[in-house]
């Protein structure tokens, strides 16, 4: 326990571990705006290493250094001494689509319209600065609301949600790169199992984190020396990564931002993919705040979902597109005894890396297979806590809740294959003329109407199931048919199951009445609740289950 009134030590052994943990996950994200900015849109290095990561960057410092400075102030008000600060980073769903289903449409678009690859590269950045913006606004009007959601939604439909996304995005990816990469990262995840699962430290006090990107990276030079082994660093790579150093402060570009807002196309995503883009990030936000309380530390929820909203609106306003939010893995950086140092380290080490422009050396030296073994881990200890934090009798509603990330999770493993045979051939025409024959896809025996239904909108479907069932579990009847008619209302304007399938992903079909059928079978299922609930009452069938799951906890 800390001295009453006073703070924890604002640096523990076990922040190191954690800046390990978050640095690399965060490294990771500016890996894919690098790879996926420069590879995908054609955007210049200048432009990233000038812009596009400083604010990045900035959005980061903000988020990191409040969310430590509330972990102060949260433990000198209790006592404790073992508060976590919330981790902050870039939302790896929404870098995916933005880069897929907003600039990158924009840039062909503009393209087709006569523009060059460099000024429809530029167009794509504008819009890409106006869609971060505006996910910023969003979040900050959902901040006032945020408690009343938390309160009225159970626990279990809210970690569902986060470990769908957990499990699919985050730790099946890093699983299939370990075993793509054995002989560098299969030792590094040895290391964090052992260390985290069993408990025990390892020699010269050293974290294990720090022993697992040590040896991976190891494992990965010396693998350099010989002949026909797969390493995913070079010495050319090396050398040529730090040809780009410099000195990049942030600079604003309201000029570009402004462009952004104004152009034509910025209004043709508006609708479909940045408004849902922001809700989702506000649905993020609370379920990352949920998963932190039930993992023991209790935040305040509008300031932290306002300041979530802050830090997106300075990366739009000093050249980044990707909104930053309450970052995933709470539980797992309390796991390792980080506190609240390890978002100060976090920001300052991203301070270093964005003005000198140390992004490209630092993966060329530091293979991500050689830390990515923390972040698989992080993605399981999200998973474990959904199950573990809940009420026993809630599991299967947790399960159910699964499904729609595990199909988004599908969707985009879809849309890289037809990429990949885009790329293979030659012939970038023909994924469309695969997605016009949805009869091939049914010989081949998927069912890719449904895949496509159940992946559009997947962390509301997440919600709204795993809701629905935690009621029912409890026989809670009544919340059961809310949850169904906030389905129905969800599916009617097309938040959730509309749309369709294009080779960048899913595009949403919002407007009114585009997700009727859905929206019909939502409203049947929640007269059918209607009316169990008076059955059971009149049958006598309502009595001795737990409270409605809905009772306030936030």
């Amino acid at each position: 326990m800390a001295s009453p009134g006073q703070p924890q030590p604002l640096f523990v052994a076990g922040d190191l571990d954690g800046f390990f943990g978050l640095a690399i996950d965060n490294l990771i994200q500016f890996l894919l705006i690098l790879g996926l900015c420069a590879g995908v849109l054609g955007f210049p290095i200048e432009l990233l290493l000038g812009s596009v990561l400083p604010a990045a960057t900035l959005s980061m410092v903000i988020g990191n250094l409040y969310y430590a400075r509330l972990a102060q102030r949260v433990s000198a008000e209790t006592g404790r001494d073992d508060v976590t600060a919330l981790p902050y980073g870039i939302n790896t769903v929404s870098l995916f689509a933005f880069v897929f289903l907003v600039m990158l449409p924009v840039k062909l678009a503009a393209e087709g319209g006569g523009a060059s690859p460099e000024e429809a590269a530029r167009v794509a950045w504008q819009v890409g600065l106006a869609a971060c913006f505006l996910s910023g606004v969003i979040e900050l009007l959902g901040a006032p609301l945020a408690d009343w959601v938390r309160a009225n939604t159970p626990r279990a439909a809210l970690l569902s949600t986060l470990s769908g996304i957990a499990i699919s995005f985050i730790a099946i990816d890093f699983a299939v790169r370990t075993f793509e990469m054995p002989l560098v990262a299969l030792l590094p995840l040895a290391v964090i199992l052992t260390t985290y699962f069993s408990g025990i430290r390892m020699p010269l006090r050293i974290p294990g984190g720090a022993w697992a990107v040590g040896l991976g990276t190891l494992l990965a030079w010396i693998a350099t020396a010989f002949e026909g082994v797969a390493t995913p660093v070079s010495g050319e790579a090396l050398a040529g990564a730090f040809q780009h150093l410099g000195f990049y402060p942030p600079i604003p570009v309201i000029g570009d931002l402004v462009a952004g807002f104004s152009h034509e196309l910025m209004m043709q995503f508006l609708v479909p993919v940045i408004i849902p883009m922001g809700l989702f990030n506000v649905l993020g936000s609370m379920q990352n705040l949920e998963s932190a309380e039930a993992a023991g530390d209790r935040y305040p929820s509008a300031p932290c979902m306002a300041i979530n909203g802050v830090g997106s609106i300075a990366a739009a306003v000093f050249g980044s597109c990707f909104p930053t939010t309450i970052y995933i893995g709470h539980p797992g950086w309390k796991g390792l005894g980080a506190r609240a140092g390890y978002s100060v380290l976090n920001a300052g080490f991203f301070v270093v890396v964005a003005l000198i422009g140390l992004s490209g050396a630092i993966s060329a030296l530091i293979p991500i297979e050689a830390g990515m073994a923390i972040v698989l881990w992080i993605g399981i200890v999200i998973t474990a806590q959904a199950f573990t934090a809940t009420p026993a009798r809630h599991a299967p509603a947790v399960a159910l809740g699964l499904f729609p990330a595990i199909a988004g999770w599908g969707v985009l493993i879809l849309t890289q294959t037809l990429g990949a045979v885009s790329f293979a051939t030659g012939d970038f025409a023909l994924p469309t003329q695969v997605l016009d024959k949805p009869g091939a896809f049914a010989g081949a025996g998927m069912h890719l109407p449904g895949l496509v239904a159940l992946s559009q909108g997947f962390m509301l479907t997440c919600l709204v199931w795993a809701a629905t069932s935690a009621s029912l579990i409890d026989r809670a009847f009544s919340a059961a048919t809310r949850w169904m008619l906030i389905g129905a209302a969800l599916a009617f304007f097309g938040f959730i199951h509309a749309g369709r399938l294009t080779p960048s992903g899913g595009l949403y079909e919002i407007g009114f009445g585009s997700g009727t059928p859905w929206a019909i079978g939502y409203a049947l299922s929640a007269v059918f609740f209607l009316a169990m609930g008076i059955w059971a009452r009149a049958s006598g069938q309502d009595t001795g289950q737990q409270e409605d799951s809905t009772a306030g906890h936030g």
